[in-house]
């Protein structure tokens, strides 16, 4: 997943992106590492967040919007 790529990109910590998606340091950390699997809803949070489509957060493309 691109997670820790786009909140470096936007120099956040885990922390401060823990903070504003309501969630917790240690979910953040498990998400990037890949020892935890967002499931549906954390992903549309993720997405919506940085403003990315899901298929490119979990790098089924290059892209980072969605194909209209």
């Amino acid at each position: 997943m691109r997670l820790k790529e786009l909140r470096k990109k936007r120099k956040l910590s885990q922390i401060t992106l823990a903070i504003d998606l309501n969630m917790n340091q240690n979910s953040i950390s498990r998400y990037e590492t890949g020892e935890r699997q967002a499931d549906y809803s954390t992903l549309i949070k993720f997405a919506d967040y940085f403003d990315v489509s899901i298929d490119y957060l979990l790098e089924r493309t290059n892209n980072p919007k969605m194909n209209k």
